[in-house]
């Protein structure tokens, strides 16, 4: 007996609609794995940029030791124009646009001013510029910025020159941009993973998105494939870690938790928080002259201890973590006022390497005065990973990437309990996660400047 038409279709018509589906979920999966590679790439050509400012700025500097004077201050005080200028909302570090931008309505104006193309090519190009002059600041957090702003616009273009509606999500797009920029910038694919989850992904179901996950991977993977598996700081003999570490860890996450507890504090404070109530107004109306100032003192301190603050600080990290003085012994504190001061200034310019150059600055010192608990490099190692985590109140990112950083796999118990614990006495004296409570400034800012009319661009703030 002949089957009914209707009957004889319907497996035919199951199977074309799931070969449908299955084409549209690859083809999804390959646009978006094609917007992460990328940001990979272009996060890699961001770190030859700033490689090659600093290797500049090394040659300057050891030549003339006295333009640091004239760099500094000149140079942050032009800095701060053309940001005031042109792109005011990729001064700092970048991390916190990324997360205001995720709690803005998708596709609104506000989210796409925090995340546009025009302000990470200001990015890219202050930052590098900074680096030229000798900022204590880093390329990492401003690679998360630009690497949400490239992701943005290329499922943007997909979906609005192309026509193709592949339902992406403007906030899977950017935790995948800023994850991946991260994860790039670092050639730590796991550490991107664990950023997307512990910081862009708070309160947020944005953390288990498996596409975002995936996006990210493919970042940090490429990357390794470009640059290989060399770690991001080379250690040239393992780091052992005995049992009797224990006090030493201690140790270091108590010192560290109070001295990057006050660093955020201080960063949250601002340069108006820091002066006398009478000259309060002086950062809001001369915002040049702050950005001056603050060019002085860094030269002023990087004088002090023969230029070793100026840039990033990887030189210096990278010594300490092979068992090699910094050229003077107070490099870790004259690193923290330096990156104080850099911030201060309201330039574009990351926080993220600067903290691990203060932390195992630190570990120098903690080291000479109690020497005998461990080896002095695991006090550096120890010591990076909690004053990152003190700074920045994300223990678990701050361990897996100084563990990945350093191929100290061995050391990933430690490096929790030092981060736990110098996270929980951070927080005891800056309450707020600096990330997130930057966020919501620019979040603000964004919001009145989409209401703003273009011909009356709100005046420049004096924090940052």
């Amino acid at each position: 007996m002949q089957e009914p038409t209707g009957l004889r279709k319907l497996p035919s018509s199951k199977a074309a609609r799931r070969r449908g589906r299955i084409s549209r979920t690859t083809l999804t999966y390959a646009v978006f794995l094609g917007g992460a590679s990328c940001v990979a790439l272009i996060s890699l050509a961001f770190a030859m940029l700033a490689e090659f400012m600093l290797s500049l700025n090394v040659k300057v500097i050891s030549a003339y030791s006295w333009s640091a004077f004239l760099l500094l201050p000149f140079g942050f005080a032009g800095l701060r124009w053309l940001t005031i200028r042109h792109a005011q909302q990729a001064r700092g570090s970048g991390i916190p646009q990324v997360i205001a931008a995720m709690s803005l309505p998708a596709s609104s104006g506000a989210q796409q001013t925090l995340v546009s193309l025009r302000q990470s090519l200001w990015k890219i190009g202050l930052t590098a510029t900074s680096l030229l002059f000798g900022a204590s600041s880093g390329r990492e957090g401003p690679s998360v910025q630009v690497g949400a702003a490239v992701m943005l616009s290329w499922g943007r273009w997909w979906h609005e020159k192309l026509g193709l509606r592949l339902g992406f999500r403007p906030e899977a797009l950017i935790a995948a941009g800023a994850a991946g920029g991260l994860a790039a910038a670092f050639n730590t694919p796991l550490a991107g993973i664990v950023f997307a989850i512990e910081e862009l992904g708070r309160n947020s179901a944005i953390r288990w998105d498996r596409i975002v996950l995936s996006g990210v991977l493919t970042a940090g993977f490429l990357s390794l494939a470009l640059l290989g598996g060399q770690s991001y700081f080379r250690i040239d003999e393992s780091v052992l870690i005995l049992r009797e570490s224990w006090k030493g860890v201690l140790l270091c996450a108590l010192i560290n938790g109070v001295l990057g507890g006050l660093f955020s504090k201080i960063l949250l404070m601002g340069p108006t928080g820091m002066l006398p109530a009478r000259w309060r107004h002086i950062p809001m109306q001369r915002p040049l002259l702050i950005a001056f100032a603050c060019g002085l003192v860094v030269a002023i301190v990087g004088w002090s201890v023969n230029g070793s603050i100026y840039g990033t600080g990887y030189s210096q990290t990278a010594a300490l973590l092979n068992g090699r003085s910094t050229d003077g012994q107070w490099f870790g504190m004259a690193k923290w006022l330096a990156t104080v001061a850099t911030y201060f200034a309201g330039i574009p310019g990351g926080i993220f390497t600067p903290c691990l150059a203060i932390g195992a600055g630190i570990g120098e010192n903690i080291a000479l005065l109690f020497g005998g608990l461990m080896e002095p490099r695991i006090f550096a190692l120890m010591s990076m990973a909690a004053f990152l985590a003190a700074a920045t109140q994300a223990p678990i990112t701050a361990s897996v990437i100084v563990m990945e950083m350093t191929k100290s796999h061995d050391a990933t118990l430690y490096l929790l309990a030092a981060t736990l614990i110098a996270s929980f006495v951070a927080r005891q004296l800056s309450p707020h996660a600096f990330y997130h409570s930057v966020a919501r400034q620019f979040r603000r800012e964004a919001l009145a400047l989409e209401h703003t009319p273009v011909s009356a661009p709100p005046a420049p703030t004096g924090k940052h």
